[in-house]
């Protein structure tokens, strides 16, 4: 069976498209915008009913929030402008990070070159053309293997610190093209243009964590028990590492990885989402610029935009000793055997089924703003997104109260225009997925407290969504990757770990409480058995500063900050012996 990349799930829940987080500095990712909607939203403002979209903050006069661009138009060389959906003013910022109408999908041996099918992007917004993009082939997925092989044995020669001067220009080509960049992403895959900024910040700030890493690849000096000998470890490259990324994150996943693997002294081989191919070309353009610039090898940075026969060759290919994937934790288990099949190694990223906990002395106002943001913030598709909100039974009524004002005044639609906090879904078939999955919600005891429909039109727009329902709910051990929130109640502290802990997934938590012994106990041995443990914060916007994963079906992998490096490297324990005799461990005398 191949293993579907793009991660579709034949079930309405679990959606595989799967990512995570954005970092944590409110200045830093993208936030602001939100937040700032958010705290007018929380304050009360003036509202007018927007037809068919929802509710907004200000009348809508229908003009995008447009960045100053002054490229020159592109589209005036297309000669089927139809197909591509919308007029040429609107996309011609997209000639400012190398893209067309027509894109080669895959770098391969430093040249740009595409031999599979040919495929168009869509606006999630009104499902119209945005380009065409020809995937890879396996032709070119061979070509490219083979270019990378040999570039790794140059790369991984290059002293740390100077890979990590290369990972640096990364970051500053990034830097020059991030509103660009932001504002494709918010165009391709939908999430609205403060997220999309931020999540290409996020790679610019994995650039700069990766710079001062390279110089920190410290190994351990051991005292050894025998005379005249040392022991230490030495960490050296894997040679190649394979990332396979999702939709809902289309380059912050990648920095994560990316950057560590690069000054690690790895070549790395990217296969973006099927359905985000622009943001995956015009990031590798960037990479490739620096690479060329510098004399390198553009085999080092190999990336390629396909489906699940390039994904399948990744996690079968013994040359990538390896392979980070992002996605469901169906399929991440199947590439997991896959890949432990050729004695490969796998970090994985899988789903999340989140909690905030709201105790009886929490910040109801602090709870609700953050709530608000982790269940509505990319409509509902992070795997961060909190999808279960466990409140103190002292406080439901008060806690549901406001966050139903608040939703009721989030706007939804065009994920360009100003003062948007809920953009589409990614594709149709997650509309189709949220309404099915509202159905089956229902058939459980499922109470609709807010939203539960899809909006009428071309775009894939959902209303958000607050239903209550029983902890013991089948469907709420299962993942709904859409801005549905379920409200559960609780009367103490051990219960509330108790339903945190009840689902398969262990992605991100968080507890709202003021209790030194509530936040210790939260944090410890008894408390919450995810790998995110927050305290008085979201679930979501995790800082890169910190090792980000989680624990049982989300798969164990940590990426981004602490010590997440030393998976992207192998680690020797080295003995030395500067002497003259030959004394043995443990004392023993052999003849």
């Amino acid at each position: 069976m191949p293993i579907d990349v793009i991660c579709e799930q034949e079930s309405v829940f679990s959606s595989g498209n799967q990512n995570g987080k954005s970092k944590g500095e409110i200045g830093d990712n993208g936030c602001v915008g939100f937040f700032t909607c958010l705290i007018r939203i929380l304050i009360g403002a003036n509202l007018t009913r927007r037809p068919r979209v929802g509710w907004c903050l200000t009348k809508p006069d229908g003009l995008r929030d447009q960045i100053n661009l002054s490229a020159a138009p592109f589209f005036d060389t297309i000669n089927n402008r139809e197909e591509m959906g919308s007029t040429s003013k609107e996309y011609e910022f997209l000639s400012e990070i190398g893209l067309t109408s027509h894109n080669l999908g895959c770098y391969v041996d430093g040249k740009w070159q595409a031999n599979g099918p040919v495929v168009s992007t869509l606006n999630p917004a009104n499902n119209q053309p945005i380009a065409q993009v020809v995937e890879a082939s396996m032709e070119d997925y061979e070509i490219g293997m083979k270019a990378c092989a040999e570039a790794a044995k140059i790369w991984m020669q290059v002293p740390a610190p100077k890979r990590g001067d290369i990972v640096r220009q990364i970051g500053d080509a990034l830097r020059s093209k991030l509103d660009y960049l932001g504002r494709l992403l918010s165009l391709e895959m939908g999430k609205i243009l403060a997220e999309g900024i931020g999540e290409v910040q996020e790679v610019i700030d994995m650039c700069d964590f990766s710079v001062g890493l390279s110089r920190q690849l410290n190994g351990s000096v051991i005292p050894s028990e025998r005379p005249n000998h040392m022991m230490l470890e030495m960490w050296n490259p894997l040679g190649i590492v394979g990332v396979i990324t999702a939709f809902n994150f289309p380059c912050a996943v990648l920095g994560w990885n990316a950057c560590i693997a690069l000054v690690c002294g790895n070549c790395v081989v990217w296969k973006g989402a099927p359905t985000t191919p622009l943001i995956t070309i015009a990031m590798t353009k960037l990479v490739a610029e620096v690479l060329e610039k510098n004399s390198l090898p553009g085999a080092i940075f190999t990336a390629m935009c396909g489906g699940a026969e390039i994904g399948e060759a990744i996690a079968k290919d013994t040359r990538i000793p390896l392979v980070s994937f992002t996605g469901s934790s169906k399929v991440g288990l199947m590439v997991q055997q896959t890949v432990s099949a050729r004695s490969g190694k796998t970090l994985l990223e899988l789903s999340g089924n989140n909690a905030i906990v709201v105790m009886d002395d929490a910040d109801i106002q602090l709870a609700a703003r953050s709530v608000l943001f982790a269940a509505v913030g990319t409509a509902g598709q992070r795997c961060t997104t909190c999808r279960r909100l466990l409140l103190h039974e002292s406080v439901y009524d008060k806690v549901v109260e406001q966050l139903l004002t608040s939703y009721k005044q989030v706007k939804i639609g065009d994920p360009l225009e100003k003062g948007t906090l809920l953009g589409p879904l990614h594709t149709p078939e997650s509309k189709k997925n949220f309404e099915k999955g509202i159905q089956v919600i229902k058939s459980q005891g499922g109470k609709i407290l807010t939203g539960g429909k899809a909006v009428e039109g071309e775009g894939n727009f959902v209303e958000p969504t607050i239903i209550e329902i029983s902890s013991d709910a089948a469907v709420v051990k299962e993942e709904l990757f859409a801005p549905v929130l379920y409200v559960l109640k609780f009367k103490s502290f051990e219960e509330a770990v108790a339903i945190n802990n009840s689902v398969p997934q262990g992605l991100s938590s968080s507890i709202f409480t003021r209790k030194p012994e509530n936040i210790f106990k939260w944090i410890g041995p008894m408390g919450s058995d995810c790998g995110i443990v927050n305290v008085n914060i979201p679930t979501n916007g995790a800082e890169i500063g910190g090792a980000f994963g989680g624990e049982k079906a989300t798969g164990g992998g940590r990426e981004a900050g602490s010590d997440s490096w030393k998976q992207y490297m192998r680690r020797s324990t080295c003995t030395i012996n500067y002497g003259n005799e030959l004394p043995l461990a443990q004392g023993i005398n052999f003849g």
